[in-house]
């Protein structure tokens, strides 16, 4: 199997130099304006936030647990984000269908008006800053960044099951140093 040194030579340095920092100054970038489209509603649902309420609008009600593995994120982080989601009324707990004593979490009707006036925001942001785009580039951008935030998630969840069962070493560890990615 090649290793990382083995990797990175059969690539352009310059490349891969150029690549890292784009990544670092969108990662700014995104955190700077947080995406957060135009207007009024901009910088108003932050990234968590966000992609919660995108997952229980796209699959539905969930519990904690399977919400926080389609997410790739432990329940702890889960809980602790979808609690002022709950408290702002924008997700509900309720019962699980099949079983009555299992609670999932919902998006609630108010929840998803939001997320509509936040998607609608963010859609507008993206129109401004791709204005000069063709479509073709805009597919080909989503498509390629798709694939790379695909390829991340796969390497991070690589890592954390490696750290999981003790096979990781240093290597499993997530940016933040605990070992298990959490968002």
């Amino acid at each position: 199997m090649p290793t990382s040194q083995d990797m990175t030579t059969e690539f352009d340095p310059g490349l891969l130099d150029a690549l890292q920092h784009q990544v670092a100054v969108f990662a700014r970038r995104a955190e700077q304006t947080r995406l957060g489209g135009t207007g009024q509603l901009r910088n108003s649902m932050d990234r968590a936030a966000y992609l919660l309420l995108n997952r229980l609008d796209q699959e539905g009600p969930m519990g904690v647990k399977a919400l926080a593995a389609g997410m790739g994120i432990d329940s702890s982080t889960v809980t602790r984000q979808v609690a002022p989601l709950v408290d702002t009324g924008l997700v509900k707990r309720t019962s699980h269908p099949e079983d009555g004593r299992a609670v999932v979490l919902q998006l609630s009707p108010r929840g998803l008006a939001r997320l509509e006036e936040v998607r609608s925001s963010r859609r507008q942001l993206m129109v401004e800053v791709t204005e000069g785009w063709t479509p073709d580039e805009r597919e080909s951008f989503c498509t390629l960044l798709t694939r790379f935030n695909t390829a991340l998630s796969a390497r991070q969840s690589g890592h954390a099951a490696a750290a999981a069962t003790g096979t990781g070493g240093p290597a499993a560890e997530a940016p933040d140093g605990t070992g298990t990615g959490t968002e």
